[in-house]
C-alpha cells in the first residue's frame, strides 16, 4: 500500500487539491447566504404570525424568494463536492470511509430530505396551509439546512481532530469505535457554532446591503428600514457569538493543531507571555525563513493576547514553528516529541504493518502476530509522519494563514460597526438621509464573502499537509488517476461554476430590482 501511494505523480495531488478547493470555494459562496437568510426570513414570518400585518408577510416572501434562488445553487455544488471524495480521493475514502461516510450519509438521508420537503411548503403553501404550519415549515427549512451543515462540519472536524476510531490492521481501514465521540467532539461542536453564526453575519450583511440600495434609490423605504432593523439585531448577536466561538477555536487549535496556530501568527519561536500580532511585514508570496528569523519584520503586537487567546492564561505557553519541529516541553511537564522522532515512529508503524500483512499472507498463525500488531498500535498516532521526508512538508504556507486570519478578524470587527451604526442611525431617524452609509453597506457585501472564505482558508490551509491530522498526508490520500483527467475536469468545473455564479447574481439582481410587490 505504501509503495503505491508514494508512487503517485505529485502533479496529480496538486490538481486534485486544486479541484476540491475550487468546488469548496464556489459551494461556500452559496451556503452562508442560505443559512443567514433562513434566520432573517424566519424572524419576519414570526412577526407576521404574531401581528397579522400584511407588511411582514410581504417582507418574508420577498427574502424567501432570494433564499430560494441561492438554495438551489448551493445544492448543485454540494453534490459535486461529495462525489469528489470518491473520484479524486479514493485512497482517503478507503482508509477512513467507515467513519467519514457516516455523517455524510446522515446528512443526505435526514437533513437534506428534511429541508427539501419543507422548502416546498414554504414556497407554495402560503394560501394552502395554516399560518402556523407555514411558519413551522419556514423554520424547519432553515433548521434542515443547519442540520445539514452540522453533519458536514462533523465530517470536516474529524479530519482535523480524528477521534472515536481505531485502525484495523487486517482490513487496512480505520473503524469507528464511538459515534458520539465523532459527532460530539469539542472541535466539531465549536466549528459548527463558529461557522453557523458566521453565516448569520453574512446573511445580515446581505439584507442590510440590499436594503441600503433601496434607500439610495428611494424605493421600498419601509421594507428597507424594517429589514435593516431585523438584520442588524441578528448580525450583532451573531457577531458576539462568532467572537466567543472564535476564541475557543484558537484554544482548540493550540491543543490539537499547534502548527496551524503558529502559521496564523507567523510565530517562529514560541514560549510563554506571547503577544498577538496586529501587523507585520510577512512576504505574501514566499514562505518566510522561519528557521533563521526570530519574528516577522515590523511586528506590532498586543502583549500577552496570544497566550490568552490560546490558553486563557496571559502567561500561557504557545508553541512556534521551530518548537514543533524540534520538540518542546510545556511548563506543566508535557513532552511533545520532535518531528524526527515522529517520522521514526511513523515509519516503524508502516514497516510493522507491512511485515504483519506479509506474514498473514504466508499463513502465519494470528497468535504469532501479536507483537507486530502491537507495534503498529503503539506507533499509529504518528502513522502519517512515516510519509514525511522533511520539515518543510509539515509547515503550511504561512502568508496565506497569516493574512487570511487578519482579514477574517478585521472584517468581523467592521461588520459589528456596520450593524451598530445602522441601529444607531435608525434610532435617530437619520438612516434614510445618509447616502455615505448606504454606499458603505453595499461595499461591505463583497467584503463579507471575502471574510467568509478567509475563515475557510485558515481552517484548511492551516492543517496542510494533512488530509487527516497526523494520520494521512494529502499525497497518500489521492486517487491514482491521470493528471490530465483531473486537470480537464478542473477547467470544466471552473467554467460550470462560474456560469452558475453569474446566473445566480443575474437572477438575484433582477429580483431585487423588481422589488417585493412583483416578487
Amino acid at each position: 500500500m505504501s509503495n503505491l501511494l508514494l508512487s503517485i505523480d505529485a502533479s496529480s495531488v496538486d490538481w486534485a487539491r486544486a479541484q476540491f478547493a475550487l468546488t469548496a470555494i464556489y459551494h461556500w459562496l452559496f451556503v452562508p447566504l442560505t443559512l443567514g437568510l433562513a434566520v432573517v426570513m424566519g424572524i419576519m414570518e414570526t412577526i407576521y404570525y404574531r401581528t397579522g400585518k400584511p407588511f411582514w408577510r410581504m417582507a418574508a416572501r420577498f427574502w424567501q424568494r432570494l433564499f430560494g434562488i441561492n438554495f438551489a445553487m448551493g445544492v448543485a455544488t454540494g453534490i459535486i463536492l461529495e462525489f469528489e471524495f470518491g473520484t479524486n480521493w479514493s485512497n482517503y475514502s478507503w482508509f477512513v470511509g467507515d467513519i467519514f461516510g457516516a455523517p455524510l450519509a446522515i446528512e443526505g438521508i435526514v437533513a437534506f430530505f428534511m429541508e427539501s420537503t419543507f422548502v416546498a411548503v414554504m414556497f407554495f403553501g402560503w394560501d394552502k396551509v395554516s399560518r402556523g404550519f407555514h411558519l413551522a415549515s419556514t423554520w424547519l427549512t432553515g433548521l434542515g439546512a443547519t442540520i445539514s451543515a452540522w453533519w458536514i462540519l462533523v465530517a470536516n472536524s474529524w479530519m482535523q481532530y480524528p477521534v472515536g476510531c481505531r485502525f484495523n490492521a487486517e482490513t487496512m481501514r480505520n473503524e469507528m469505535t464511538s459515534f458520539a465521540d465523532v459527532a460530539l467532539s469539542p472541535v466539531a461542536v465549536n466549528k459548527f457554532c463558529h461557522t453557523v453564526t458566521s453565516t448569520w453575519v453574512l446573511g445580515a450583511v446581505f439584507v442590510v446591503a440590499v436594503s441600503c440600495w433601496y434607500l439610495l434609490k428611494r424605493r421600498h423605504v419601509e421594507l428597507a428600514r424594517q429589514s435593516i432593523r431585523v438584520a442588524s439585531v441578528v448580525g450583532l448577536v451573531a457577531s458576539v457569538l462568532v467572537m466567543a466561538t472564535g476564541h475557543h477555536s484558537a484554544a482548540l487549535a493550540g491543543q490539537t493543531q499547534p502548527m496551524k496556530l503558529a502559521a496564523m501568527e507567523a510565530l517562529y519561536n514560541g514560549g510563554t507571555d506571547q503577544g498577538l500580532t496586529l501587523v507585520a511585514a510577512v512576504n505574501p508570496f514566499a514562505q518566510p525563513d522561519y528557521q533563521n528569523e526570530q519574528e516577522p519584520a515590523l511586528r506590532i503586537a498586543v502583549p500577552y493576547a496570544l497566550s490568552i487567546l490560546a490558553t486563557n492564561d496571559p502567561h500561557g505557553y504557545v508553541a512556534g514553528v521551530n518548537d514543533i519541529i524540534n520538540g518542546y516541553t510545556t511548563p506543566d511537564g508535557t513532552v511533545h516529541p520532535s518531528l524526527a522522532e515522529k517520522i521514526s515512529r511513523g515509519r516503524q508503524a508502516i514497516a510493522a504493518l507491512g511485515q504483519y500483512r506479509q506474514a498473514r499472507a504466508q499463513g502465519t498463525p494470528e497468535a504469532s502476530l501479536g507483537a507486530l500488531k502491537q507495534q503498529v498500535a503503539d506507533n499509529f498516532p504518528y502513522f502519517g509522519y512515516g510519509y514525511i521526508k522533511s520539515a518543510e512538508q509539515i509547515v503550511p504556507f504561512i502568508p496565506v494563514n497569516f493574512y487570511a486570519f487578519r482579514v477574517m478578524v478585521g472584517g468581523g470587527c467592521l461588520f459589528i460597526a456596520l450593524f451598530a451604526g445602522a441601529l444607531f442611525f435608525l434610532h435617530r431617524r437619520q438612516l434614510e438621509q445618509l447616502g455615505w452609509f448606504h454606499v458603505a453597506a453595499l461595499c461591505c457585501l463583497p467584503l463579507a464573502y471575502i471574510v467568509s472564505e478567509a475563515g475557510w482558508l485558515v481552517a484548511e490551509f492551516g492543517r496542510q499537509p494533512w488530509t487527516i491530522q497526523d494520520m494521512l498526508p494529502t499525497w497518500a490520500g489521492v486517487s491514482d488517476i491521470q493528471t490530465g483527467s483531473v486537470a480537464l475536469t478542473f477547467f470544466i468545473f471552473l467554467t460550470l461554476f462560474t456560469v452558475m455564479l453569474a446566473a445566480e447574481i443575474g437572477i438575484m439582481c433582477k429580483q431585487i430590482k423588481r422589488g417585493p410587490e412583483e416578487a
